[in-house]
């Protein structure tokens, strides 16, 4: 069943399911009889791979992914995937914290969502600097180092928060206020051993205001990243048809070769308001394509510097809405599905339906064959992945990269 008909379905039984949601349900009616034992679940360090075994297919059984999805192959830093990777973490969800230092090797870079700029006056302050774990950043570059000794790097996320649209407009037009912005960042990213930073402001301004001047502020923060030898990574929005091309190729062309890499937010293609897949593959690579289109002057590097989104996140839809999910409601809804999950060829992703004690759900979460799917595009386009976020998945995903 395609997701659009079951979504019908879904809708002309809704004054159905509120009746029963409404009904008087023990706590455990309607739970499945649990037929995994404990002792067959799967966890940490294995011998096996999930492609040794066999786990990367369409039609996963949902048995398959609750016995296995706890562990991992034990060379943890063996790579599959040899373009730029970079991973988010969050301190909202602290299992990434663990997944960022068990695969570290399998990481180039690792963006901590740690930090906002502020204005504070006439000044501008760093918010956000009691999240910074010294410790986890010692760990994590310790065990993150190669044999070459060279080491994953930590890019934090900037986000401006609390922003005026006055104190917008003074930044974007007095060179002075910039600087006094950069200096911040310098600091920071200085006194906290950073090797750069990925700046997320792209899309809350594009489209509000000329691209001349977007451009003369990111420009301005690079180059005088530079001169401190600290790096920036942009995040762009896909292209979407409802907000038109706020990131395109001719942004592109004037940027890339100033700016390290951009991480490119391929997710969130549907909603509760619009539901469905989340990020179908056709989707990902026309947001590719649309900033580095083939045969473009420089498409190679153009492409490298690209880091192609995956959702480590999925949606649940329900009949009140729903919304985004991780691994932990995932595998409580999963467990409802007798055999395989559904595959969609069209969008590239599982799906399933179930009916529990809250009632029904149409849920979409990756899968090892979705994921793998966009990691061999990323392969075949030349670009390099970011994943939001590292907490959100589950570790078997990682045999992947």
């Amino acid at each position: 069943m395609r997701p659009s008909d079951a979504l019908l379905l879904l809708l002309a039984v809704l004054p159905l399911l509120l009746t029963l949601v409404n009904g008087t349900l023990s706590p455990d009616s309607h739970k499945p009889k649990s037929k995994l034992k404990e002792s067959n679940l799967l966890r940490g360090p294995q011998d096996s791979d999930v492609f040794s075994l066999g786990l990367v297919n369409p039609e996963p059984l949902s048995k398959d992914i609750l016995t296995n999805h706890k562990g991992y192959f034990k060379e943890t830093g063996l790579r599959r995937f040899n373009g730029t990777t970079l991973g988010y973490v969050t301190p909202w969800n602290s299992h990434g914290y663990d997944v960022a230092k068990i695969f570290a090797k399998k990481f180039d870079i690792i963006s901590p969502v740690w930090l906002q700029v502020v204005k504070q006056g006439d000044r501008y302050g760093i918010a956000g600097v009691h999240d910074i774990d010294a410790g986890w950043l010692s760990d994590l570059r310790k065990k993150g180092k190669q044999h070459n000794q060279r080491t994953v790097k930590v890019f934090p996320r900037f986000i401006f928060d609390h922003f005026t649209d006055r104190d917008i407009k003074l930044l974007l037009s007095d060179a002075q206020e910039r600087k006094k912005v950069n200096d911040e960042l310098i600091k920071c990213c200085k006194e906290n051993g950073f090797d750069g930073l990925v700046l997320e402001l792209w899309s809350q301004l594009a489209g509000r205001i000329d691209d001349k001047i977007l451009y003369t502020l990111v420009l301005q923060m690079a180059k005088e990243l530079q001169k401190q030898k600290l790096r920036l990574i942009l995040v762009v929005p896909p292209f979407r048809k409802d907000t038109g091309n706020l990131f395109g190729e001719k942004h592109m062309d004037k940027l890339y070769k100033h700016i390290f890499a951009f991480s490119l937010m391929t997710y969130d293609f549907s909603s509760v308001q619009r539901p469905g897949a989340n990020a179908p593959l056709y989707f990902v690579r026309k947001s590719v394509e649309m900033i580095a289109p083939d045969g473009c002057p420089d498409m190679e590097a153009k492409r490298a510097k690209i880091l192609l989104g995956l959702n480590m996140y999925g949606n649940d839809y329900t009949p009140d809405g729903g919304g985004p999910i991780t691994f932990s409601q995932y595998l409580d809804l999963v467990k409802h599905v007798k055999k395989h999950l559904t595959y969609d060829e069209r969008d590239v992703e599982n799906f399933f339906e179930i009916k529990n004690e809250n009632g029904r759900h149409i849920v979409f979460y990756p899968t090892l064959y979705s994921i793998n799917e966009r990691i061999k595009l990323a392969q075949e386009l030349g670009t390099g992945i970011s994943i939001w976020e590292l907490g959100q998945g589950l570790n078997y995903f990682y045999d992947l990269f």
